[in-house]
C-alpha cells in the first residue's frame, strides 16, 4: 500500500469500497462503477451479494440491466471486509435506525467501524454517509477506527462525512445530479473527499466541519417533517370544517413566492423522515439541555395519522351500518411512497395493525410488495401476500383504503367495484365515471 502521503495518488487511482448495499449504497456502487472506478461492494447479507452476482436487482426502482452493466472485472462483491484493504476510499452507508425508546441506534455504524478498523490501511479515506446526529463521526466512528487499526485519524488515514441525498424512485433527481455536501476531519481529508465525490457529481459543496455536514442533513429532513406535520394538521381541521384540503393546497400553490407545496397522507415512512429528526432531538436533550419543540410536535402529529385514518374509516363504515370490528378491509399500497418497493417505517404497516386490533379482517394489494418483509416493529405481518385485484375481490370488501398511490394501480377498477374508498392520497380525484363513494382521510 502507498504511504500516508500517497493518499492523493490512490484517490486518483479510482478504487472505492461501498459498505452497505441498500437504498443508498447500491446506487453509489453503480455511480462509481459507471464513472470508471474499480468498486468493491460489501454487505453482510449474502442474499444481496448473490443476487447482484447474478445480475439481479432487489430494489424495484433499479432495473437489473443497471446491475448487469457494471458487473465487469472492475467490480467486486463480497461479504468479507478484508476486500477493502486493496482500495483507496471506503464509503459507509449502513442503517441508523431508532431504538424502541426513540434514541439513536448506532449499532450498525459501530459494528462496521470495528470490522473496518481491522483492515484499515495507511492513506485510506473513510467517508460516512449514514444519517446521524452532529458529533457521530468525530466521537463514535473515529475512536473505533483508531482503536481497531492502531492508526491515527487525520495523520495515517483520512475521514469525511457526506450525507446521503438519495430519493428512491425519483427519476427527476438522480444521485449523480444532486449536489454533494462534504466535510473532512482536516484539510487533507476534505481535499480527498472532494476529489472522491467529484468523480460522480458535478457539484460538491465543501463545509467547514464534520458537524456542519451532519447537521445539514438533519435540517433538510426536519424541514420536510415539520411541514408535512403542518399540512397533516391542516387536513384534519379542513375535514372538520367540511373543506377539501387538496383544493386548498392547489389554490395556495398558485402563489409564486413564499410557499412550497407539501401533501398530507396516512403517516410518514422511509428511513429518513420518521427517524432522523429524533437523532437531533436526542442530541439536543442529552448534551445541550435543549427541547426541540417543533420536532416533538411534528413527530406526534405525523405518528397519529394512521389512527386518524382508522377513525375516518370507522365513521364512514358506521354511516353504512357496518361496524369496523366486523368489516372486510382492502389496503392498497404498502410501500411508504409511490412506485418503489420500500416498506421501511411504512404507515401501511401500522394501519394494518390497528385495523386488525379493532377486529377488522384486512388484506392488501401492492404489486411492488408481493410479500411483506420481516420488520422489527411488525414481525407478525411478515410473510403476508398481496392479493390480485383482478380476482373480483374488491367488490367483496366493505372498504378500500388507498395508502400509497402507485401509478400502476388500476384506480378505475377500484371505482367500479368498490362501494366505499377511503383515499388518503387524493388518488381518486381524476378517475372518470367513478361509482364508489370516496372519503378523504
Amino acid at each position: 500500500m502507498a504511504d500516508k502521503d500517497g493518499a492523493s495518488s490512490r484517490i486518483q487511482g479510482k478504487s472505492v469500497g461501498i459498505v452497505g448495499l441498500g437504498y443508498v449504497g447500491l446506487p453509489l456502487l453503480l455511480a462509481f462503477s459507471n464513472a470508471g472506478c474499480k468498486v468493491v461492494g460489501i454487505d453482510i447479507d449474502p442474499d444481496k451479494i448473490d443476487l447482484l452476482g447474478r445480475g439481479e436487482s432487489y430494489l424495484s426502482h433499479i432495473p437489473a440491466t443497471s446491475i448487469s452493466r457494471v458487473l465487469a472485472e472492475k467490480t467486486v462483491l463480497s461479504a468479507n471486509m478484508a476486500e477493502i484493504e486493496k482500495i483507496d476510499a471506503v464509503v459507509i452507508t449502513v442503517p441508523t435506525p431508532l431504538t424502541h425508546d426513540m434514541t439513536p441506534d448506532l449499532s450498525f455504524v459501530e459494528s462496521t467501524a470495528k470490522e473496518l478498523g481491522k483492515h484499515l490501511q495507511v492513506g485510506q479515506l473513510v467517508s460516512l454517509e449514514s444519517t446521524t446526529y452532529p458529533g457521530t463521526t468525530r466521537e463514535v466512528l473515529i475512536p473505533i477506527l483508531e482503536s481497531e487499526s492502531g492508526l491515527a485519524a487525520g495523520k495515517d488515514f483520512h475521514v469525511a462525512f457526506s450525507p446521503e441525498r438519495v430519493d428512491p424512485g425519483d427519476p427527476d433527481h438522480e444521485l449523480t445530479e444532486i449536489p454533494k455536501i462534504v466535510a473532512g476531519l482536516n484539510k487533507e481529508s476534505l481535499r480527498l473527499a472532494v476529489d472522491l465525490y467529484s468523480l460522480i457529481t458535478p457539484e460538491v459543496v465543501p463545509v467547514s466541519t464534520l458537524e456542519v455536514a451532519e447537521m445539514a442533513k438533519l435540517l433538510e429532513n426536519i424541514y420536510r417533517t415539520v411541514n408535512i406535520a403542518l399540512v397533516n394538521e391542516m387536513k384534519m381541521l379542513a375535514d372538520r370544517m367540511g373543506l377539501d384540503i387538496w383544493e386548498v393546497i392547489g389554490a395556495a400553490a398558485t402563489k409564486p413566492f413564499g410557499f412550497q407545496v407539501f401533501y398530507p397522507g396516512p403517516g410518514l415512512g422511509g428511513h429518513c423522515l420518521p427517524i432522523d429528526p429524533f437523532y437531533l432531538d436526542w442530541r439536543a436533550k442529552t448534551k445541550y439541555d435543549f427541547k426541540t419543540q417543533f420536532i416533538e410536535l411534528a413527530g406526534r402529529i405525523n405518528a397519529s395519522m394512521p389512527d386518524y385514518v382508522l377513525q375516518r374509516t370507522r365513521m364512514a363504515l358506521e354511516e353504512r351500518g357496518v361496524e369496523l370490528g366486523c368489516a372486510k378491509v382492502l389496503l392498497v399500497g404498502m410501500a411508504y411512497k409511490p412506485d418503489i418497493s420500500d416498506t421501511r417505517e411504512s404507515p401501511g404497516l401500522k394501519l394494518m395493525t390497528v385495523l386488525e386490533e379493532a377486529g377488522a379482517k384486512v388484506i392488501y394489494h401492492d404489486p411492488l410488495v408481493p410479500i411483506l418483509p420481516a420488520t422489527r416493529d411488525y414481525p407478525l405481518l411478515a410473510g403476508r401476500s398481496s392479493v390480485d385485484l383482478e380476482s373480483g375481490i374488491v367488490g367483496g370488501q366493505d372498504v378500500v383504503i388507498i395508502v400509497t398511490d402507485h401509478s400502476i394501480i388500476d384506480y378505475e377498477l377500484l371505482a367500479a367495484e368498490a362501494s366505499l374508498v377511503v383515499d388518503t392520497r387524493n388518488a381518486m380525484r381524476d378517475v372518470e365515471g367513478r361509482v364508489a363513494e370516496v372519503v378523504g382521510a
